[in-house]
């Protein structure tokens, strides 16, 4: 019978994974679904893992930009990640989570996604020789033990590029 712990138990150990990941000599990758596709992140390019609170809607902008977060008094420009790739919008109930991005790099951003599917390792995946991807953020296609097909995100690359910059309507 598996032990039972409390929300507070599993934040502090998720969190203490997190910084051990992140200071650990083989830095680690953070799973993540957006619609039907599952990404992966290195975890020096994550930030914060958050339930989505009330998102302040900002008027004249692309269906996949949300609006905007306060965390902790920080301003986040929230953007639904699989609407941006022109998938279903991602309802902010249940598992979806907020996860921020680009703070080492100075920009406030945040993804809103499906679920987190939690931390794997580098050493889960093999390259997929399939299909090369068009979006320039897709650092590389892979495949895990069981044949599931992820993506590898870039996060510069996806905070620079014109087109998730550009979330004010024509």
């Amino acid at each position: 019978m598996s032990r039972r712990i409390s929300l507070r138990e599993f934040q502090e150990n998720l969190a203490r994974r997190l910084a051990e990941a992140k200071t650990g000599e083989r830095r680690g990758l953070l799973g993540i679904q957006a619609g039907s596709e599952n990404w992966l992140l290195d975890l020096a390019e994550t930030g914060e893992i958050l339930t989505p609170p009330a998102l302040a809607a900002v008027p004249l902008t692309r269906d996949w930009y949300r609006g905007l977060a306060n965390v902790r008094g920080t301003l986040y420009g929230v953007v639904d990640f699989s609407r941006f790739h022109h998938g279903a919008p991602t309802p902010a109930v249940g598992s979806a989570r907020l996860l921020l991005i680009g703070a080492r790099l100075g920009v406030h951003s945040a993804l809103l996604v499906t679920r987190v599917l939690g931390l794997r390792s580098r050493e889960d995946f093999e390259p997929d020789s399939g299909l090369a991807d068009e979006r320039p953020w897709v650092r590389e296609r892979v495949r895990d033990m069981q044949d599931h097909p992820w993506l590898r995100l870039d996060t510069s690359r996806l905070l620079a590029h014109s087109a998730f910059l550009d979330a004010g309507t024509d």
